[in-house]
């Protein structure tokens, strides 16, 4: 199975509709596959009756991202999928939101060394949601799933 360039599946999402019409813009998606950053412009047509971000746009930003950092970045020896999230929101979203999603070299070695003792492993990640002040808005838990491909006798 190929994969597409980080530049060509940015610009794919990027129009995908799920994010356009959000407003969900990914700013960022390093060709190493370690780092990505997302934007959640505010509009009326993605606000809540209180005139702040709507929960689900906010969590929807940050849906798809570990996954696919880590599908890229494992390659096809591991199957890779988003087992569960999990939402805290800090503070009402009054301005456009940013994300970033980060795989340092700590966290990648720990995961390789994990699956070299457990067919499975469910690491969890972090993200916060700023906006453009810097303020906190909601903290995000990412678990992911992932486990080594069996090798079919054939």
């Amino acid at each position: 199975m190929k994969l597409l360039t980080a530049r060509k599946l940015r610009l794919l999402m990027n129009l995908w509709p799920p994010f356009w019409g959000s407003s969900i813009k990914i700013l960022q998606l390093d060709d190493d596959w370690q780092y990505a950053k997302v934007r959640l412009r505010k509009y009326w047509f993605n606000r809540n009756y209180v005139n702040t971000h709507y929960g689900g746009a906010l969590f929807s930003m940050t849906d798809p991202f570990y996954m696919l950092l880590l599908l890229h970045k494992l390659g096809p020896d591991y199957v890779v999928w988003d087992k569960k999230a999990e939402i805290k929101f800090i503070k009402p979203g009054r301005k456009d939101v940013f994300a970033e999603f980060r795989l340092t070299e700590q966290e990648l070695q720990k995961i390789y060394q994990q699956l070299t003792e457990q067919d499975v492993i469910e690491p969890v990640f972090e993200v916060d949601i700023h906006d453009t002040t810097g303020e906190l808005i909601a903290k995000v838990w990412k678990t992911i799933h992932i486990a080594r491909k069996r090798v079919s006798k054939k």
